[in-house]
């Protein structure tokens, strides 16, 4: 693919293989399968609401404010899902359009600073990177945010390597703006002005005026305001202390308060060095032994193409590591930024003897667990039986077959090749998992047919209380639908459920997980239908004429009502 990239022709094929090959393997799939917790459910739900309700300036969940993130994302995936007509057609556009983005801004710029050659090799390395394919097929906020972010540094490289630029030093700043309303780290690509002050200090960039940056901050306040603006004059002036509440969580409790004092994902300093580099960064993650005397070879020189990206990367890294929540999702920005560092580096890496034993070793250390793993699965081992029988899965033919690909192409490229045959083999695996295993897994990770049998034993026009208030689960739901807020206590969710009941026992149900039954001890159990197993939970149907008993109270907590259209292929189903 890379020979004769010299002559224009051939440079057109290249790209036109090049992107080909990007939208079919981070674009299969779409259509064979419903949105997945943790995330998905949440933002197709609050993307259906909006266009249930017209509400667009101000997300609410299921008939909840939702205060967690800002609304950028949420409004492509209401657009994709309008366009097609469908939650499951639509729901992974914005993350597909997204990576595609993102590749293409990676590629052209590589390109502009050294060659098509290389280019494209980048191109292919950061489809080869799994944390970046990973999120193209994930409809979480993340690789929208990313495309922002690279967006961002996009345009504050072209005004550094390729400029002076007045124009893409504007644009860059503008695309910060929208990666801060998109998720609140969207600010990374400033991350490169301590490196660029230094550099321009040495003469290797220009300078940074005050001007400049007056104007920079100027154009992403201007982005801000688009939406903040708005937001905070309907919060502001509402005189409703809920909304006045959304303004100030989203403001600073899921922004410094967030990031200082993190109540969840809980992990030690060391976690993304530790646990998700080694695999997020994989492949390219192998190279680091022999890329970072070179970087630092370059650095030392003053050579701002590689000091500026990765400088983005090591502190992207720094500041998520002082913060004590950390997933492993937050590093996805720094992979772009990787592959331009990496980029000047990739014709002499790959020649590399020991990094090409290297992926070989990866390559056979997958293909071997996989193979041993299928056929000890389909040899009707027990403890492999029994961990997959509850599911109804059987993927015992498919590790064997992609373990044998695996050793098969080990044998046919050699070990000293095994760099290459390890880039060749994880588009299979990306294949199998996004058809098998959306195929096979939805029914596991989606309560469509759950929801759909729900539907058919109340009527499509009961009303159907779930306390636990699952997104997946009002998301799919095919009636009206109420819950209790995802934030109030058990005990409260439930009482105010039993006060619900009673105004209506016979045209109302309660959808609840089995594992609860102590806390509805005073419901007839006999009239409770067993919905069997869905989303890590057995669950319970129970009629609102199986809690006479219970007492309720209207004050104990909140009533959510979940919009929805009736007979709707956009509402109704996901």
């Amino acid at each position: 693919m890379f020979r004769d990239v010299y002559r224009p022709a051939s440079q057109r094929r290249c790209w036109i293989l090049l992107g080909a090959f990007g939208l079919v393997l981070l674009g299969v799939g779409i259509g064979l399968r419903d949105p997945w917790p943790a995330d998905e459910p949440r933002f197709a739900l609050i993307a259906k609401e909006m266009l249930a309700t017209g509400q667009f300036l101000i997300p609410h969940r299921g008939g909840e404010l939702y205060p967690d993130k800002p609304p950028v994302f949420i409004w492509l995936s209401a657009l994709a899902i309008w366009l097609t007509g469908s939650v499951r057609l639509g729901f992974l556009w914005p993350s597909l359009l997204a990576s595609l983005a993102t590749l293409g801004l990676v590629c052209d710029l590589v390109r502009r600073l050294y060659g098509a050659r290389i280019a494209l090799m980048t191109g292919a390395s950061l489809l080869a990177t799994v944390q970046f394919v990973m999120q193209a097929k994930a409809a979480q906020i993340d690789m929208v945010l990313t495309f922002f972010t690279t967006l961002g540094a996009y345009g504050l490289l072209r005004h550094a390597l390729l400029g002076p630029s007045r124009l893409w030093w504007l644009l860059g700043w503008g695309a910060v703006g929208l990666g801060i309303i998109t998720k609140g780290v969207g600010f990374l690509p400033l991350l490169f002005l301590p490196a660029w002050f230094w550099l321009a200090a040495r003469g290797r960039v220009p300078r940074l005026a005050l001007q400049d940056l007056a104007l920079g901050l100027l154009v992403m306040t201007g982005t801000l305001a688009l939406w903040g603006i708005p937001m905070l004059a309907a919060a502001s002036l509402s005189g409703d202390p809920a909304l006045a509440s959304y303004r100030d969580n989203i403001l600073l409790r899921q922004t410094g308060e967030r990031y200082a004092a993190s109540w969840h994902h809980l992990n030690p300093w060391y976690y993304y060095l530790v646990e998700v580099i080694p695999w997020a960064w994989m492949p390219l993650v192998l190279a680091l032994p022999w890329a970072i005397p070179a970087w630092w070879r370059r650095m030392r020189r003053g050579d701002a193409r590689v000091t500026l990206p990765l400088t983005g990367v090591l502190l992207t890294l720094i500041f998520f590591s002082l913060s004590p929540g950390k997933r492993g999702v937050y590093i996805l920005p720094t992979i772009p930024l990787l592959a331009v560092a990496l980029a000047p580096l990739l014709p002499g890496l790959l020649k590399k003897r020991g990094l090409q034993w290297a992926g070989g070793g990866v390559l056979a250390a997958a293909g071997s667990a996989l193979l041993v793993l299928g056929l000890l699965g389909l040899a009707g081992i027990d403890s492999l039986e029994n961990a997959v029988r509850r599911y109804g899965l059987d993927p015992w033919p498919l590790c064997t077959a992609l373990g044998l690909a695996a050793i098969v192409l080990l044998i046919r490229m050699r070990v000293d090749r095994g760099m290459f045959a390890l880039v060749l083999w994880l588009p299979a695996l990306w294949t199998a998992w996004s058809t098998w295993g959306y195929y096979h897994l939805d029914r596991l990770r989606s309560p469509n047919h759950l929801m759909e049998r729900v539907a058919d034993i109340t009527g499509s026009g009961a009303w159907l209380a779930m306390p636990s208030a699952q997104e997946e689960f009002l998301l799919q739901a095919r009636q009206p639908s109420v819950h209790f807020g995802r934030d109030t206590l058990g005990p409260a969710q439930l009482s105010r459920a039993f006060d619900w009941f009673a105004k209506a026992p016979n045209e109302r149900w309660m959808l609840i997980e089995q594992k609860r039954k102590d806390e509805i001890g005073c419901a007839d159990m006999g009239a409770a239908r067993d919905l069997g197993y869905q989303n890590g939970d057995d669950w319970w149907l129970i009629p609102g004429s199986a809690f006479t008993a219970c007492k309720g109270s209207v004050d104990a907590a909140p009533l959510f009502i979940a919009p929805t259209t009736t007979g709707s292929a956009l509402i109704g189903r996901g």
